[in-house]
C-alpha cells in the first residue's frame, strides 16, 4: 500500500511536470537500517558506544522507472541516494554525492539492459552476491578488505556505461567502463570490468576481472594501474548455504602492492532467521612491508515480516602489528 501511494504520488508529479510522463511509470523505494553499536576500531585503544547507520545495508532511498517504447524496448531510469539515518543526511559522509548509490538512464529489451551514469562496478556486485553479509561495510570481510582500502576508487564509477544480460538466463554476463574526465594527478586512463557468472538451481559461481586507471578519490603516487580479479561460488545445501571468494588486488604504482585475499562463510536457516558466520583474510604486500587482516564475523537475523528484521552481529578484526578490534552490534532493517 505504501509503495503505491509514493508510486502515484511520484508519478502525478512527473505529470504536472510533463505530458510525456503519462507513458512513464514511477516507484519509490527504499532501506533503511538503524542500529546501536559498541566499537573498538584496530589501533585504538578504546572503544565507543554510538547509532549506526547501514550496518547490515547502507541506507538508500531510490526511485526507478521505465516507459515501454513498442517492440519489447523500455526506457529505463534509477536514482538512488544513501542516507545517514543517525545525523538525518544524504550520503555515506560529509562529501558524498547525492545521487552516490546510482544514477543512470538507458534501455532495456531482449538484448539485456544498457545504463549511463553512475553505476555499480561488476566487483562490487559479485562481491556482494558470494557473501554471506551481502554488502555490509560493518561485519562482512570481503567488503571490508576489497572496499575498505585494497581497491582504489568507489563501489561505483562516475561517466560510465554498463551492460547487463537478461537476468532469466543462465549465463549472466555484466561489462562496464568509464570515461576518465578526472583532474586528479594520476588518473591516466578508463577504468574498465566485467563479469561472468554462471547461476542454477541451488549452485552458483562467479569470475570477474577490473582494470582501475581513474578515481573520483585521490590516487597513489606514481600511480599507472590496478588489476583486481576475483572468483566465487554458493551452494545452498537447503540446511545451510555456503560461501566461497579468492581475489588478488595487483597495483602499480610508485610502491607497488599486492593483496590476495580470500573468504569462507555460511547462511544457516532457521524457521524465520538466519545464522550469518564468515571468516575474511586478505595478505598485502609491498617492497617494505607485509601485512595480514583477519577477520571474523558472526550474525543472527530474525524475520519479523518480508520486509522488516532485526538483527544481533559481531566482528572480530587482527591487523598485523596492530591492536586488535572489534564491533558488537543489535539493530532493525525496514524495507519499502
Amino acid at each position: 500500500m505504501i509503495r503505491s501511494i509514493c508510486a502515484a504520488a511520484v508519478a502525478a508529479g512527473a505529470l504536472l511536470l510533463g505530458g510525456g510522463a503519462a507513458a512513464q511509470n514511477a516507484v519509490l523505494y527504499g532501506l533503511l537500517d538503524g542500529a546501536g553499536s559498541r566499537v573498538k576500531p584496530v589501533g585504538v585503544a578504546g572503544h565507543a558506544w554510538q547509532l549506526d547507520s547501514g550496518d547490515m545495508t547502507r541506507s538508500f532511498i531510490g526511485v526507478r522507472g521505465s516507459e515501454d517504447l513498442g517492440g519489447g524496448l523500455r526506457a529505463v531510469f534509477r536514482l538512488e541516494s544513501y542516507l545517514r539515518l543517525d545525523v538525518g543526511a544524504a550520503g555515506r559522509a560529509e562529501g558524498d554525492a547525492y545521487w552516490a548509490r546510482e544514477a543512470s538512464v538507458g534501455l532495456s529489451g531482449s538484448f539485456g539492459t544498457t545504463v549511463l551514469g553512475r553505476v555499480p562496478t561488476p566487483l562490487f556486485l559479485s562481491t556482494i552476491a558470494f557473501n554471506p553479509f551481502g554488502e555490509s561495510i560493518a561485519f562482512s570481510p570481503a567488503v571490508r578488505q576489497y572496499f575498505g582500502g585494497a581497491v582504489l576508487g568507489d563501489t561505483r564509477w562516475n561517466n560510465a556505461i554498463s551492460y547487463t544480460n537478461n537476468a532469466r538466463d543462465p549465463l549472466r554476463v555484466v561489462f562496464a567502463a568509464n570515461a576518465d574526465e578526472s583532474t586528479l594527478a594520476g588518473s591516466n586512463g578508463h577504468n574498465v570490468g566485467a563479469s561472468v557468472s554462471y547461476i542454477t538451481g541451488p549452485f552458483a559461481v562467479t569470475a570477474v576481472a577490473e582494470r582501475v586507471r581513474n578515481s573520483d578519490q585521490p590516487l597513489p603516487a606514481g600511480f599507472d594501474r590496478q588489476i583486481v580479479l576475483q572468483a566465487g561460488a554458493t551452494y545452498d545445501f537447503k540446511l545451510v548455504r555456503v560461501y566461497g571468494q579468492v581475489g588478488r588486488v595487483k597495483t602499480d604504482a610508485l610502491t607497488d602492492a599486492r593483496t590476495t585475499s580470500y573468504q569462507l562463510g555460511a547462511a544457516v536457516p532457521i524457521g524465520n532467521s538466519l545464522i550469518l558466520v564468515a571468516y575474511g583474510r586478505a595478505h598485502t604486500t609491498t617492497p617494505l612491508l607485509a601485512t595480514t587482516d583477519r577477520t571474523t564475523s558472526i550474525a543472527y537475523d530474525y524475520f519479523l515480516s518480508k520486509n522488516t528484521d532485526i538483527y544481533v552481529a559481531a566482528l572480530y578484526e587482527k591487523l598485523s602489528f596492530v591492536s586488535s578490534g572489534n564491533t558488537i552490534a543489535g539493530g532493525v532493517r525496514v524495507r519499502f
